[in-house]
């Protein structure tokens, strides 16, 4: 999925009373669509900085393989390798300690930023629950021509939030900010412009990402010396 819109500081999905607003956006992000295909590699040091925002990740930390996933809460094919090829990734590779798997947030629209919100508000040991969960329900909040906000509330509510934690979440700036940190590191740095965009070893999937795709990148890694 290309992004293709220009995202502004101002814009904002209208919630309903029990929600003032989402401020979804902290400052302006440029249109990808027309930028050059990113590089096929990336250094390592780079792709695995720390910034303000902890990484997202599962798997052993002396892991021989990292692979990192930039990914957008709205994207289908996203929601697609998550809940049919991730968990036979996971299986091979992270619960055998071989792969450490990190998810970065790529988000392409007001929804994506949202629920990326949420997932983070959830706290360290519940956001990669949240974030399956909310792919599991995508078609209920991603797509819908009506107000996500209730959907959004009742999958929150799962993970423990509160009316007011939820708002709360959905207002703070901070966490936008550093959520638009990362999206645009990854554009800028790295060369994303589609997601999801996986790196393996700072090494670009350039296939489909299926376990055979990455068993191709993945096998010979784990046989070096």
């Amino acid at each position: 999925m290309d992004v293709t819109n220009r995202f502004d500081r101002r814009q904002a999905l209208k919630t309903g009373a029990s929600v003032a607003g989402f401020a979804l956006l902290a400052s302006s992000v440029p249109a990808l669509a027309q930028r050059a295909k990113g590089p096929a590699e990336v250094p390592v040091d780079e792709l695995m900085k720390v910034g303000d925002l902890p990484d997202l990740s599962i798997g052993s930390d002396t892991a021989k393989v990292t692979v990192v996933e930039y990914a957008s809460m709205t994207c289908g094919h996203c929601m697609a390798f998550h809940t049919k090829v991730f968990p036979e990734l996971k299986k091979k590779y992270v619960d055998t300690g071989k792969v450490r798997f990190v998810f970065r947030e790529f988000p392409l629209d007001p929804r994506a930023f949202a629920a990326s919100m949420l997932a983070r508000c959830a706290g360290p040991d519940k956001s990669l629950n949240m974030i399956d969960a909310l792919f599991d329900t995508q078609e209920q909040w991603a797509f819908v021509r009506e107000n996500p906000t209730p959907k959004l509330f009742e999958i929150a509510k799962q993970a423990g939030f509160t009316q007011e934690s939820f708002d709360k979440c959905l207002t703070d700036q901070k966490l936008l900010d550093q959520l638009t940190a990362v999206h645009t590191r990854a554009a800028e740095v790295f060369g994303v412009n589609a997601t999801p965009s996986f790196f393996i070893n700072g090494k670009r999937l350039q296939a489909a990402p299926n376990v055979e795709e990455f068993d191709k990148v993945i096998e010979p890694l784990l046989a070096q010396g």
